[in-house]
């Protein structure tokens, strides 16, 4: 699957000394977006080029993630990174946006959208879950993390029990090569960013109890094939989130933008214009 190049379009903010590379590309409201662990910006490339045509996009790399630089060693929780994703807002003089997030893009911005309301307006979650970690995913991952910090390395063996999360049973074969390969070439810095964000977002507080205070539109989105997330994770947040609507991915796992692309395309054009 080829990337549009998006280079011309690439920025970079700088939060206590790191940089944070970010596209920002078209015009019209804001949306900012937000990609998966282990992934980057480029997640989001059939969505970046139709919703562009309408939408100004702002869509970040993650520390230690595509282009931009490890984490700020302050940073100790999800809650962190919101708050720098809401500078780099302050940063381009966008006062009013809504996210679209994945995974931990979710988390983070569902952080967000409680720490400005006036400002987020539209929330979409896609393959997340913005309650507690289960205890025995969460011990698990915990202890792949361990190993990839001892070894500072993501292992073959490793790889094979990480890559399969991301995809549907009917892979493609050339996302998961990509995926594999990036994995096999992450450097030390960015092996320590991926053990610590990894611990934040395993160790991630329960944002759930706050459910009640997400009365902006909200989207939740769930690949039905998704191993890294179960699907009951987002009918809990449907339930809990008022007035949230709820839509399958047919054949996707979690990395959904790019395994089911014109569907998920479908469903963020019509969320977005219905709430305009």
């Amino acid at each position: 699957m080829k990337n549009p190049d998006f280079a011309a379009h690439r920025q970079q903010y700088t939060i206590d000394k790191q940089t944070l590379s970010f596209i920002d590309i078209g015009q019209g409201p804001t949306l900012l977006f937000g990609h998966s662990y282990l992934w980057d910006a480029l997640m989001w490339a059939p969505q970046i080029e139709l919703l562009s045509q309408h939408y100004r996009c702002i869509v970040p790399d993650l520390w230690g993630h595509g282009l931009s630089d490890p984490m700020p060693s302050k940073n100790r929780n999800l809650r962190d990174i919101s708050t720098q994703m809401l500078a780099l807002m302050d940063s381009l003089e966008v006062e009013e946006f809504s996210i679209i997030g994945l995974s931990v893009g979710a988390m983070w911005g569902a952080e967000l959208a409680l720490a400005a309301p006036t400002r987020v307006k539209r929330l979409v979650m896609l393959n997340s879950f913005i309650g507690y970690e289960p205890e025995i995913t969460r011990d698990k991952y915990y202890a792949m993390l361990e190993v990839i910090k001892q070894e500072q390395d993501v292992s073959t063996s490793l790889r094979a029990a990480i890559v399969p999360l991301f995809f549907a049973e009917q892979q493609n074969v050339e996302l998961v090569e990509t995926f594999n390969t990036r994995l096999a070439n992450l450097d030390n810095e960015q092996i320590d960013t991926i053990y610590r964000l990894g611990k934040m977002i395993f160790g991630r507080r329960d944002i759930t109890e706050d459910a009640d205070k997400l009365t902006l539109p909200c989207l939740i989105m769930a690949g039905l094939q998704d191993k890294a997330r179960s699907v009951l994770e987002s009918y809990l947040m449907h339930d809990i989130i008022d007035g949230s609507q709820f839509v399958h991915i047919p054949d996707a796992g979690h990395i959904s933008t790019l395994e089911q692309p014109e569907f998920v395309n479908k469903q963020l054009s019509q969320f977005l214009k219905a709430t305009d």
